[in-house]
């Protein structure tokens, strides 16, 4: 099955990197990574001494009950490094492993960004659960969260 994990709007970085505003006109909160953060821009965990930015994101695009608001990292400048947006970003040994091996949600929406199904799991099995839910014809995205802090991870289409 092929996927692509959508970027992060880009009138969402220019405005908390410029305007300094995050999804809900929060002023956003600028911090020095001590090591580790889940940079959402560039699917990566942040190195010592990057600087970020904190900002609530919101994947979201129609109003609903569904609707909500998730604290993500940001690089508060550009990168032109390389993401890989075809695949799921699971662990592989690395301290910058955006998914780390600790459990994670998905939750699966419909056109209506209405939850469809979801489930907390482990990376290695995020695979299999994606494939399925996918197979279910309602589900038009899913979702990824970090399950501890519940911060908004990634979105998947079908590609």
């Amino acid at each position: 099955m092929k996927i692509a994990i959508r970027p992060i709007r880009k009138d969402f970085l220019l405005k908390v990197r410029d305007a300094g505003l995050d999804d809900q006109n929060q002023k956003v909160v600028r911090v020095i990574a001590s090591g580790g953060e889940p940079c959402r821009d560039v699917l990566r965990r942040a190195m010592p001494g990057e600087e970020l930015i904190l900002a609530s994101y919101c994947p979201f695009t129609v109003a609903g009950p569904y609707k909500e608001y998730g604290a993500v990292f940001v690089l508060a400048s550009p990168s032109t490094e390389f993401v890989d947006y075809k695949s799921l970003p699971l662990p592989k040994g690395s301290p910058t492993d955006y998914l780390r091996d600790q459990p994670f949600v998905l939750r699966a929406y419909s056109k209506t960004e209405n939850i469809v199904a979801a489930e907390l799991l482990e990376p290695s099995s995020a695979q299999e659960v994606l494939t399925k839910m996918f197979e279910n014809s309602q589900v038009e995205f899913v979702l990824a969260r970090y399950a501890a802090y519940g911060c908004y991870s990634f979105r998947i289409e079908r590609e």
